[in-house]
């Protein structure tokens, strides 16, 4: 092969290296061919932070560390008031009467002290807090029956709620109870009753620390100022039109007030 064949295969290598880009011999700037590419070089990579220096991520709310909240300054004893006139007004506007923060309406105590019998209830009925006295509606009218059935009246007793506001759903906290626990011997002593019929089981364990079904028919001395007063207990009148056959338990225990008339 020679002459002008020689010279097309030259021609055709020229083409394929110039369509390779190649369109000279020698170029005028130096070509790194051993430098490693950028891409490959470690050296010029940034260098990723180690994992225990990197900082952790936030722990979701439900697990961090709550703050405890200071606890309140516990207040002493409430200061009852002694007098029977004070101690009236004090239920009917003093700030600090336990049993007075369940509700903007005072539920008061009816009649004087020393009536033959008192009737005390824990706290008022729904109805008693919505009518703003104790023993009203159907249940109050079933209470004058009652009393009509061991020679009472309404008029002849003092009638009193423990608390004078109902509390939510019928109950309080221990701490509540505590307040009203000095409460009940204070009012008691200072109503100086005859005898003492006690309206529902809450006043009742209050009272006696006893169940409404073991007093059934039994009559009960609460000491007050180192004396007796005869009690008996039945359960409220709302319960008994709930419940009519409770009824005859609360018979039982009524019919004794009739012993010695």
């Amino acid at each position: 092969m020679g002459g002008q064949n020689l010279a097309l295969l030259a021609e055709s290598y020229c083409d394929w290296w110039s369509l390779a880009g190649v369109d000279a011999l020698v170029g005028e700037v130096p070509a790194g061919w051993l430098d490693v590419p950028a891409a490959n070089d470690v050296a010029a990579k940034p260098k990723r932070r180690p994992l225990a220096e990197s900082e952790p991520a936030p722990l979701p709310a439900a697990l961090q560390r709550q703050e405890v909240p200071a606890e309140p300054e516990r207040k002493g004893p409430v200061e009852i008031l002694g007098g029977w006139d004070d101690f009236q007004a004090w239920l009917a506007t003093g700030a600090d009467v336990p049993g007075s923060q369940w509700d903007a309406r005072r539920i008061l105590p009816v009649g004087a002290a020393g009536a033959p019998l008192m009737l005390l209830t824990a706290w008022p009925e729904i109805d008693d807090q919505r009518d703003g006295a104790l023993f009203t509606g159907p249940a109050g009218q079933l209470l004058d029956a009652m009393l009509r059935a061991v020679g009472m009246a309404r008029g002849d007793c003092y009638l009193a709620s423990l608390a004078v506001t109902r509390p939510p759903g019928g109950r309080c906290s221990d701490a509540d109870l505590a307040d009203l626990d000095r409460l009940l011997w204070h009012h008691l002593r200072l109503a100086r009753p005859g005898r003492l019929l006690l309206v529902g089981s809450e006043i009742l364990r209050m009272a006696t620390g006893s169940a409404l079904a073991d007093t059934r028919g039994r009559l009960l001395d609460i000491n007050q100022d180192g004396g007796k007063v005869e009690a008996v207990a039945v359960a409220s009148p709302a319960m008994l039109l709930a419940r009519p056959a409770q009824k005859a338990a609360a018979w039982d225990s009524l019919k004794l007030f009739n012993r010695g008339r």
